[in-house]
């Protein structure tokens, strides 16, 4: 049976993306990039394989170094700003994509909350997710 592809894009709906088969990995995550991006307490993610990804439309990227030490690109609209996936040059098989970009965001499932070490009190997740220090390996 096929699954129904993941789409989304930005706000304004100059970027977008479609994106063939089931998330790989799904994460809270309170590292300080991702606070400062968010202008809350985390950010919201799935990862996918790239190789399902296909994506359209004019995107600024900014490298910039993660807590992990690695170089992480975020994609975001020149035109509305919204922040709307990410690559990773160390990691090129992987395109992460961020929740509140899907089309339909019920499809997002967390399954962690990582660097949960930078994390504040008044940023409320779920309890039952399972919380890890740093990023684990992908």
């Amino acid at each position: 049976m096929n699954q129904k592809a993941y789409t989304g894009g930005c706000a304004c709906g100059a970027v977008r993306y479609e994106i063939a088969g089931e998330p790989i990995f799904q994460n809270e995550c309170q590292c300080r990039d991702c606070q400062k991006k968010s202008g809350t307490g985390h950010g919201s993610y799935l990862a996918f394989a790239r190789s399902g990804v296909k994506h359209r439309g004019h995107v600024t990227l900014w490298d910039m170094v993660a807590d992990s030490g690695k170089v992480k690109t975020r994609a975001f609209c020149p035109t509305c700003g919204s922040p709307v996936f990410l690559t990773f040059p160390a990691n090129s098989g992987v395109f992460v994509v961020h929740a509140g970009s899907l089309d339909d965001p019920g499809r997002y499932k967390p399954q962690v909350v990582t660097y949960a070490v930078r994390g504040h009190a008044w940023d409320f997740l779920d309890p039952a997710l399972p919380k890890v220090e740093r990023m684990p390996a992908m």
